[in-house]
Formats: structure tokens, sequence, C-alpha cells
């Protein structure tokens, strides 16, 4: 006889839920996170046995520690999971039969779970991107303070470059001196996040080996080689994407649409997203930007410009990362390098769906 378990995963427990292939549902068990406690509870489970998991925040030690006792984890988005199960009240234990059914009936909504050196690796990328907005909202703030006074610092483009900090700090003495002093020392721990954004960069070449995927997407425009390990390691394997368009709304790239009665509206971006992919093709969208001055003519520039022209620049960036995002997954899945694209729609007969590269 087959077995499904249903685990509706908290913070500091789990409530689990074992249904046989008949229906019959065995008791709820609540069993502590305490990491002795979970290991035994698991080896009372049906050996082999497949277990439904919602990807709640802390899944990673829970998920191997499954794997360790010969189980089958099934991570599951848990939104889709609570719209599928269709019930009005919610409970640990009906949430916990609810993913135990859908597991049964084999419409459990499936996310893929990273192989646990990947995962490793992932927090490396992540760290450095956490880094990196912490050095932005200090430029802010030192920008924004500068502002207050009208003290302009315009004579370079950057002015936390060597130049520009030399300005800065002519510019600072007119600021009263409390004012100042906060400048400072916002400068100070600037340099340090910065030293440590370099070490930890330095940190992911040494540990992250190179593959052809990561050499396949520094071919992308503004995608260098952090940018490109970062978006390989989130991806993971781009065959779990059914298209091109797929794997831009997974990335946040593509608009919600409303559409009915023959009007279609577009609004914001998803929020269920992979963020981290979202920042990545935002920030090479940002270089783009950035350096357009050095890529007259191509592409996403002229993508660029034509709907800053029309739409602002917010959208402009979006547009521009959903055309990488979408230029990465068939640059994966057909193992090729960046081209600039026909300006056309372009047709895939694989799939048999228009891939929007234009």
């Amino acid at each position: 006889m087959d077995y499904y378990t249903g685990d509706d995963a908290h913070k500091e427990y789990s409530v689990f839920t074992t249904m046989d292939d008949t229906g019959k549902i065995g008791k709820a068990d609540r069993v502590s996170h305490d990491r002795e406690t979970y290991r035994k509870y698991l080896k009372t489970l049906p050996p082999g046995v497949s277990v439904a998991i919602e990807s709640v925040g802390n899944w990673y030690w829970m998920i191997d520690e499954m794997e360790k006792a010969g189980l089958r984890p099934l991570l599951t988005n848990p939104q889709k999971a609570k719209q599928m199960m269709g019930m009005i009240n919610k409970t640990d234990k009906l949430d916990a039969r609810g993913l135990a059914m859908l597991n049964r009936n084999g419409t459990l909504p499936v996310v893929w779970i990273p192989p646990a050196e990947l995962r490793d690796q992932r927090e490396l990328s992540r760290m450095r991107m956490a880094l990196t907005q912490v050095r932005t909202k200090f430029k802010n703030r030192i920008r924004a303070t500068l502002a207050k006074y009208a003290l302009d610092v315009d004579e370079v483009s950057d002015i936390f470059g060597v130049k520009g900090r030399f300005l800065i700090k002519e510019a600072i003495k007119e600021l009263p001196s409390e004012t100042r002093r906060s400048v400072e020392e916002q400068l100070v721990l600037l340099d340090q996040v910065i030293e440590q954004i370099s070490s930890v960069e330095e940190h992911i070449r040494q540990v992250v080996k190179a593959s052809p995927e990561m050499t396949l997407l520094k071919s992308l425009p503004g995608v260098g080689d952090i940018l490109a390990i970062i978006i390989a390691l989130e991806i993971g394997t781009v065959e779990r994407f059914y298209n091109a368009n797929k794997f831009a709304s997974y990335c946040g790239t593509v608009p919600r649409v409303n559409s009915s009665g023959g009007k279609t509206y577009y609004g914001r971006v998803r929020s269920d997203v992979n963020h981290y992919l979202k920042w990545a093709f935002i920030e090479a969208a940002n270089s783009i930007c950035v350096n357009q001055h050095r890529m007259e003519g191509r592409h996403t520039v002229e993508l660029l410009k034509r709907v800053q022209k029309h739409k602002g620049h917010p959208q402009a960036m979006t547009a521009v990362a959903r055309h990488l995002a979408e230029s990465a997954y068939i640059m994966l899945k057909y193992n090729t390098p960046y081209h600039e694209p026909e300006r056309q729609r372009v047709v895939s007969s694989n799939t048999g769906v228009s891939t929007r590269l234009a």
C-alpha cells in the first residue's frame, strides 16, 4: 500500500498527516523543530514515503533531514496549494490534511528543490546582493544629505570615485557640525561595505567553478562575472521552465495582465517571484542604462530609449530586464551566445509560442 504525507511546517513545529491510497487519513502529529525530535519522528513514517512540505523560510534543514531519513520530500508553492485545497476554514491539521490529499491526487504544485551544494553556494551570492543594497542605501543617504543643503557635486559622473570623494570632503565642510559628522561616519561605513563586497566577490570566484552556462550568460549585455554567477546559481537548470515567457515571469519581469471584453490592462510585475533573479536582471539593465553611450545601436539601448520615451524609466528598466531574461533562457536552452535579435517577433518552432525578443 502506498502512503502520502503532508507537513504543515511553521517556525517552531510541524504538523504531519499521512493518508493511504484508499483515502484513509491517519491522526495529525505535532512535531517540535528540535532536530533530534524531528529525526525520530521521520523514522516512524513509511520508508520512501513522499512528504509534501510548503516552501516556508526554514525548509532547508527539514528537506535535508527527510532525504537522510530515506523519504521523498516534495517542496510546494504555499499560495497555490492553499487555493487548490479549496477550504473555507484554516487550521494546521486541515492544511496538513490538504497537502496529503494533493500529494495523493497528484495535483500538488511542486517547486524544484536545488541540490544541497547549490543551496550552499547561493548563500554567497545572496549575501553579496544584500551588501550591495546596504552600499546603495549609504550612497543615497549621503546624496540626500547634500541635497538638503543645496550642495551639488556635479563636476564628476561618480561622486563616490577618487575625485568625487575629494569633492565631497570639501563640500561637507559647509554642513552643520552634527550633520557633517553623520556624513563622515557614513563614508567610513561605506568604505567598509565596499571592501567587504570586494572580498566576497573574490571568494565567490574561488568557490564557484566556472561553467559553460556562465560563459554563455556573460555574452548578455550588462552581465559580467558576478551577475553571470548569480543568474546561473539561481536558475539551476533551465529545463525546469516551459518556455522563455514562463522563465521571464519567474524572474519578475512580466507585468500582470487583466484582459476582458476585448480590453487589456497591464499592471505591476508580480510579487511572488524569484527576487534574486529579478534583482540581477534589473542590475544588468541599469548597467546598460549607465553605459548606453558606449553601446549606441545595440538592441537593448534602443529598447531602453523607446520604452523610456513613452512609459518612463522604471518601465524601461523592466522591459530591458525582460528581454535579458528571455534571451538568457534561449541561450541556455539552445547553448548559443547572445546575438542582436531581429526587430520582429521570433516564433519558436519547438514550443509553438511567441518569444518576444524585440
